[in-house]
């Protein structure tokens, strides 16, 4: 919006000029979903513990019963930051990012509708699992058929650390599209467990991206690394950095002891909004790379139900797996920081990867 409005002033007042900037802007959407996180922050916080919008906790698992009560729905200011930074700052004639404002809005409405009736039947039991399943499902690949059946789109799957490796999966690119979306999405939700933990890595997954899109938004840029130039691409690094700004508004109040919860109504909308960049840009395989803790953390639930139901024994202490590392006595604040080095370490492996060919 604001682009639209002072960038034509140029011709005027040269100072507006700065507009232009994919980074300048870049950076001015970063510090205002930050800055609008800490304003709005405490209010939220204010109204949802006024409403008793509180966490509830399942009986079964690690001892949290001291953060029962803490509000949840959390996500909500993530949300408000990230959509309001990027809607001032962005180029609201690009389609790229109204896609994946879309699609973070219709997850993160999904999200708070099974937020609320796990609050209001105070227990931890939301929206059925098929049900949430089949409607990410359904947006997902409302998402990829929009992808796909773009005039532009290049149906040539780019493999990480392989340069003359492109197989064009024509249609079936939908599916894995819609697929990466929807795991992308449950991986987060799966690693919010903890205080600070899911915020982290989504902010370095974040960070990384906005790098990639800057890339493949920059013909010159992107051919020199031999990836795939996207038009448009550049102005979801505005996006990138708004969700990096508000994450570290939200980490504000969710650091330990944390004052408020991310909810699904956060975790659900922001590992969609990640699974929908990497497939806007075509890096769906790198994001795996980059988003390696929610891989790990959705693994150890399928690993920890399958053997349980194939041969009755737990290969887990408890999933998902950073349960496992509470159960073994590992405290709190250890394991969020842990996760967070070994997220960092797999963007600088996924960044590298650009050439690595």
């Amino acid at each position: 919006m604001l682009y639209h409005l002072l960038y034509p002033l140029h011709e005027v007042f040269s100072v507006f000029n700065v507009f232009r900037y994919i980074t300048f802007r870049t950076a001015a959407a970063t510090l205002t979903a930050l800055f609008l996180s800490f304003l709005v922050g405490p209010w939220i916080i204010d109204r949802l513990s006024k409403l008793r919008v509180g966490q509830p906790i399942r009986e079964i698992g690690p001892d949290h019963q001291d953060k029962a009560g803490t509000p949840t729905m959390g996500g909500l200011l993530i949300l408000l930051s990230l959509l309001v930074s990027t809607l001032l700052w962005s180029d609201l004639g690009n389609r790229l990012v109204w896609t994946v404002v879309g699609l973070t809005l219709g997850y993160g409405i999904l999200g708070f509708i099974d937020d609320y009736r796990k609050v209001t039947r105070s227990n931890s039991d939301g929206i059925r699992a098929r049900t949430k399943f089949f409607w990410q499902c359904v947006l997902a690949l409302g998402v990829a058929l929009v992808i796909y059946t773009d005039p532009g789109f290049d149906r040539e799957l780019a493999v990480p650390f392989f340069k003359d490796f492109t197989p064009n999966l024509g249609v079936l690119y939908v599916p894995l599209a819609a697929f990466i979306i929807v795991a992308a999405s449950n991986g987060v939700n799966l690693t919010d467990g903890l205080d600070g933990l899911a915020i982290g890595p989504v902010m370095i997954a974040a960070g990384t991206f906005l790098i990639l899109a800057y890339a493949a938004g920059h013909a010159g840029i992107a051919e020199y690394l031999g990836i795939k130039s996207i038009s448009g691409a550049g102005q979801l690094t505005i996006f990138c950095g708004a969700l990096v700004g508000g994450g570290l508004g939200f980490l504000w109040f969710n650091a330990s002891p944390a004052q408020l919860f991310m909810g699904d109504v956060g975790s659900l909308a922001l590992g969609g909004a990640l699974g929908t960049i990497a497939v806007l840009i075509r890096q769906e395989i790198l994001l795996a790379v980059v988003g390696g803790i929610f891989v790990v953390e959705t693994l150890s639930v399928i690993i920890q139900v399958a053997s349980f139901k194939l041969t009755g024994k737990r290969v887990f202490l408890m999933a998902p797996i950073h349960h496992h590392y509470e159960q073994l006595g590992w405290p709190e604040q250890k394991i969020v920081v842990r996760f967070w080095i070994i997220s960092i370490i797999l963007a600088l492996v996924a960044l590298s990867s650009l050439k690595l060919r």
